[in-house]
């Protein structure tokens, strides 16, 4: 289905929203947009709802639950617009991220998004921490946007985290900062809030949540990497999302002419890989 703006999708959008897990998915521009909306269509969302301009067609033989909405992701706060819209309407489970970024959870090739959710439900959590992994093309000249599904890599280490402060400059219960992969090596070319990698890109709305544009959250327990207890479950966002952005930035683009380096390792697409290497945690769920 083919909402022409966001106004008209939040109107007549109501059957896309009644039952969750829903992906939004927005998109910045073409790359690889179709394996974007399957990964996440195949991996159980019951909707997967994409936002861009439309100039960006979708291909005909995505599932039908794959939904467009047009509109333009350079417009100034886009992400939190649109997140924040969303909650107002519907109250449910939810995950947002872009065109080539690509979802792994513990043991995600043999259990849905559902299961996994409903595990984290039963464990009072309402939301998921998410690391932003980077990937990268292991040959630029080959693929000079630096997005490439055959031959990406990543980073096997080289990932650390800061405890957070708030306003007063007093510690946040279970919450830290973490950084790595491509921000980190690449620092110089990326502004110091933009930096981090932590995202809270799985989460359940309620009435008065809002999202904020460093990709925190207004309810400081959803902020949190575990609950009080024990550990939680959290997640990957594998994404050439940094990768394309330094190879776009005319400046960056000229001084990087590979983004390997010697602890670069292909990227298996698989789940066990992102947990040998902690990358994500499976908590109490086995």
């Amino acid at each position: 289905m083919l909402f022409p703006n966001l106004d008209n999708f939040l109107s007549n959008g109501a059957a896309t929203l009644a039952k969750g897990p829903i992906a939004l998915i927005f998109l910045e521009d073409d790359v690889e947009v179709a394996s974007t909306l399957r990964h996440y269509a195949d991996g159980g969302f019951r909707s997967v709802i994409a936002f861009g301009v439309a100039d960006i067609q979708l291909p005909e033989d995505l599932p039908p639950s794959v939904h467009k909405v047009n509109f333009d992701m350079s417009e100034s706060n886009a992400l939190t617009r649109i997140v924040n819209a969303v909650i107002e309407k519907a109250h449910g489970q939810f995950f947002y991220g872009y065109n080539t970024e690509y979802l792994f959870f513990p043991f995600c090739e043999h259990r849905a998004i559902g299961e996994m959710l409903a595990f984290h439900t039963e464990e009072r959590r309402d939301a998921v921490l998410t690391y932003v992994v980077d990937l990268y093309a292991g040959d630029l000249d080959k693929a000079p946007n630096a997005v490439s599904l055959e031959n990406a890599h990543m980073d096997k280490s080289g990932y650390y985290a800061l405890a957070r402060k708030d306003k007063g400059n007093e510690f946040e219960e279970r919450q830290l900062d973490f950084f790595g992969g491509l921000r980190w090596r690449f620092e110089e070319h990326i502004p110091l809030p933009l930096r981090r990698i932590d995202r809270i890109s799985i989460f359940r709305a309620k009435p008065d949540l809002r999202l904020r544009a460093d990709h925190t959250f207004s309810d400081p327990e959803y902020n949190t990497y575990a609950c009080p207890w024990h550990h939680s479950i959290t997640a990957a966002l594998c994404s050439f999302r940094t990768a394309k952005a330094l190879k776009r930035n005319p400046v960056s683009a000229a001084q990087i002419k590979t983004f390997r380096w010697h602890n670069s390792v292909p990227f298996e697409w698989h789940s066990q890989q992102l947990l040998d290497l902690g990358l994500m945690e499976p908590g109490q769920w086995f």
